[in-house]
């Protein structure tokens, strides 16, 4: 298992994103999906270009997927719906219980047989108000957890027996057995807590090894962290917001890492002037391929 490779991440787009989030491999188009979040903007990434298009909703934006027909999914306000990639039109799949518009999607992410699991909550992170839907193949909406305050980052083990789960709330990441079959969720032990400086665990993705790659909102890096929980690697960027990653490229080898600028003041802004920007690097190990949704 490679470890303290600390790879030095690269600026690949000055996005300058409020809340860059929710980074998919989109292994047909070999493009790079991800969102900003209150900007309501959905982006595409071509490396082979370097040319990022970016679709406007009118409408925060928590994650985008992939469908096993080649659609994009994308978790809006009110619902999931399809992004029409020809003149960028939502078209509803499923809309989510009447709720007054108080609540926004946070993260999501597809589980090994292709259910789709978000977060919702306020757009204020209010304790309690937040929680953990899951959509089926069948598009019916289960509400698996209830009570959170930031429902963000999701991962599976390779062999998806086990789920990864943070509330930026609990300043940990835990770890829950996993059916495969019906997608019930065990009792829950801690992976790993991080220290009480601040920062915040934000999204994550597994790697092909099974270990964890981590973003660290408020601590300005991303750190590998094994099945049994010991952090192995680090990666620093030179921006304090990191907020989730994802591997891609054509040997999975590539690590995106998303980064934001919100709430940010203006000394802070000054001091990371790449706050907000999509950054690389090759830290020595692979990823998973996405699982695409099959609904």
């Amino acid at each position: 298992m490679p470890t303290g490779r600390h790879a030095v991440p690269s600026l690949v787009i000055d996005a300058r994103a409020v809340i860059g989030e929710g980074p998919v491999w989109d292994v047909d188009r070999g493009a790079l999906w991800w969102v900003d979040i209150p900007a309501g903007l959905v982006h595409r990434f071509d490396p082979r270009t370097g040319a990022d298009c970016e679709v406007e909703l009118g409408s925060p934006v928590g994650a985008v997927a992939l469908r096993r027909d080649g659609a994009v999914l994308v978790a809006a306000a009110a619902g999931l719906a399809v992004l029409d990639l020809e003149d960028g039109r939502l078209g509803t799949l499923l809309s989510f219980a009447p709720d007054g518009g108080a609540l926004r999607c946070n993260d999501g992410k597809c589980d090994p047989v292709g259910r789709f699991w978000v977060g919702r909550m306020t757009m204020d992170a209010a304790p309690g108000e937040g929680s953990l839907l899951c959509v089926g193949p069948d598009r019916s909406v289960t509400t698996r957890m209830a009570g959170l305050a930031c429902p963000n980052g999701l991962a599976w083990s390779p062999d998806g027996s086990q789920m990864y789960f943070v509330d930026s709330g609990w300043g940990e990441v835990r770890v829950y057995p996993f059916d495969l079959a019906t997608g019930a969720m065990g009792e829950a032990r801690s992976l790993i807590r991080f220290p009480e400086d601040g920062s915040v665990p934000d999204g994550m993705t597994a790697d092909a090894e099974g270990c964890l790659w981590i973003a660290r909102w408020g601590a300005g890096c991303v750190v590998r962290v094994t099945p049994e929980g010991a952090v192995v690697d680090r990666v620093d960027l030179p921006v304090s917001r990191v907020t989730s990653c994802t591997f891609g490229g054509e040997d999975l080898g590539d690590l995106y890492i998303t980064t934001a600028r919100a709430d940010a003041t203006r000394e802070e802004l000054a001091g990371e002037p790449l706050a907000g920007g999509l950054f690389r690097c090759r830290p020595g190990v692979r990823g998973l391929p996405p699982v695409r949704f099959a609904g």
